[in-house]
């Protein structure tokens, strides 16, 4: 068997472009994959192309060869970034391809179940409103009726520091944007009651002093975690942070961390509560399952992040349903009304949890003239592309 051609995509989504591959091969098997980032989707769009064209001849089965020829070979343009993403989408596009040859889902590629309902935690809940306490409230009680037993959100979002002129003065908060946020906060933890897991984002975009002020004066809410204090750059400063932030606060970071190597130094020295892998960045469900082993060596609880497309939600899932260490994975609580039509089988999610079902692989192929429908948006929208 031998791969033949590698067809590309980019899809618009909810936030931001989903890029969706395919593998073919000359005995007629297909896969499936996603390679989604972002900002700069076109730049993952062109990698995730050169991927495919570097792979044709090859036996799609050799899955764990593939993996590390790719990353060997491209390791020399830097061992993170776009090219890890185009390594991410084709993995899982072997392993699903593997799947159906086999007639088997991924999950027992993976080792088997543990589950095949992932409990999932709800982002992107937070979507309209004039952004005050009472909105965020009246949407979080959306999330807890929909039977979501978690949400997350960055209460830091809307108090002018993600984007725009202060983009060079945006780590620091006045008192009063302190306030707010914090109030934000409290009216969710009080519309969702208190057995609700409660995420806090902070998009490492707060400097030290105020990111562990801030992680303080939320602690007595009960936050499930406190995410990404520091950027991903330096174990030693996240380190730092760890030391300082007082009280019951849990720390998860990994959205930004790419394959076992860049998650070493985080379980190494204990820095983190729960790991947040990205599928379609860390270098797709055969790292992503190394990552959830060794994490399990440090006692670590995995929940991957997961704001992309279908194809990132199912493998990301039967990651979630073959490791023991699972907590939550992420989960789109709004998205386009093209998610479930671009698969050809709808994402199943009951009462917040997306049940895995037997089908081979990752249970789903593309609709090509529904990817065609809906193309992605290729402007230089604040700051970047989408």
């Amino acid at each position: 068997m031998k791969i033949v051609d590698v067809k590309v995509w980019l899809v618009e989504g909810s936030k931001y472009n989903w890029t969706l591959l395919k593998v073919y091969t000359d005995s007629g098997h297909t896969g499936v994959g996603e390679a989604t980032n972002w900002p700069g989707s076109p730049i993952v769009e062109a990698a995730a192309r050169h991927v495919g064209e570097r792979v044709i001849g090859m036996d799609p089965r050799r899955i764990d060869f593939i993996w590390t020829k790719l990353y060997r070979d491209l390791n020399w343009i830097g061992p993170y970034g776009a090219a890890l993403c185009a390594i991410s989408g084709l993995d899982m596009a072997l392993l699903d391809l593997k799947g159906k040859v086999l007639g088997v889902p991924c999950y027992e590629l993976l080792g088997g179940a543990f589950r095949t309902q992932i409990p999932l935690y709800a982002n992107y809940w937070f979507t309209g409103g004039a952004h005050t306490a009472a909105d965020y409230a009246h949407a979080a009680r959306r999330v807890v009726e929909a039977g979501f037993g978690g949400l997350k959100f960055d209460p830091f979002a809307h108090v002018n520091y993600l984007y725009g002129d202060d983009l060079a003065t945006n780590l620091g908060l006045t008192p009063q944007q302190q306030d707010r946020a914090y109030e934000v906060s409290r009216a969710v933890r009080d519309a969702i009651g208190p057995d609700i897991d409660m995420m806090i984002e902070t998009h490492a975009m707060l400097n030290a002093q105020v990111a562990v002020h801030m992680a303080e004066r939320l602690a007595p809410l009960r936050i499930t975690w406190y995410e990404e204090p520091v950027g991903p750059e330096s174990a030693t400063t996240l380190a730092a942070i760890r030391q300082r932030v007082r009280g019951d606060v849990p720390l998860c970071v990994g959205e930004r961390h790419y394959t076992r190597y860049g998650f070493r130094p985080i379980l190494e020295q204990h820095l983190c509560d729960v790991v947040m892998p990205d599928i379609t960045r860390c270098g797709g469900p055969s790292e992503m399952k190394r990552i959830a082993t060794m994490a399990e060596a440090y006692n670590t609880l995995i929940a991957p992040h997961n704001p992309n497309g279908p194809l990132s939600t199912l493998a990301s899932a039967h990651v979630c349903a073959s490791i023991p260490n699972l907590f939550r994975q992420e989960f789109m609580f709004t998205d386009v009304p093209w998610r479930d039509t671009v698969i050809d089988h709808p994402l199943d999610v009951q009462n917040g949890m997306l049940v895995l079902s037997d089908r081979p692989g990752l249970g789903v192929d593309l609709v090509e003239q529904e990817l065609e429908a809906h193309p992605g948006v290729r402007v230089f929208r604040d700051g970047f592309y989408v």
